[in-house]
């Protein structure tokens, strides 16, 4: 098991579907239930969580490297689109938006904030919208943030830049298309 090559080292980024982006900060052997285990122990510091996960696990869990380039234009060019609201009820579209969120597809994920997000102008978000909108675009701007070199507020304000520049088409003539 350990004569494989390791798809990730020490310091690098890593996207755990659930929790977002993460470091790997060690690979440590443990013994668990007799058995001898190659973990990677990954940090999450917005949660200030750390996790270990058995590096046999990780194509199953869906861990993965940070995107790349032409996946994260996709997901900026995915906010500058038309929000597709459906007429479901909001606990079926909260569940659909968490599952797009705990996919770890960060195209999914710019979906979820662009058809959460609300321009000033507009009125106010239910509190579990809110809240949807805000770990959405939160992980878009983590993963942005690792991608960019910068910090989590600099990439989310430029994630919010877009969406303000492009948003206010879809809102103003609403009524014409309906």
């Amino acid at each position: 098991m350990a004569a494989k090559g390791l798809a990730f080292d020490v310091g690098d980024y890593v996207v755990y579907p659930k929790h977002g982006v993460g470091r790997v900060t060690e690979i440590e052997n443990q013994e668990i239930a007799g058995m001898e285990l190659e973990l990677y122990v990954l940090r999450f510091e917005k949660e200030r969580m750390t996790l270990r996960v058995p590096t046999n696990k990780v194509e199953a869990i869906g861990m993965r490297k940070l995107s790349s380039d032409k996946t994260l234009k996709e997901a900026m060019e995915t906010l500058k689109g038309k929000p597709k609201v459906k007429r479901t009820m909001w606990s079926r579209r909260a569940q659909e938006y968490e599952a797009k969120i705990n996919s770890g597809d960060l195209v999914s994920i710019a979906e979820v904030t662009r058809d959460l997000f609300r321009p000033d102008d507009q009125p106010e978000q239910s509190y579990s919208e809110r809240q949807i909108f805000e770990a959405a675009s939160s992980r878009l701007a983590r993963e942005l943030a690792a991608m960019d070199k910068t910090d989590e507020p600099t990439a989310l304000e430029k994630v919010l830049e877009v969406l303000r520049e492009h948003a206010p088409q879809y809102y103003d003539n609403d009524d014409e298309d309906s």
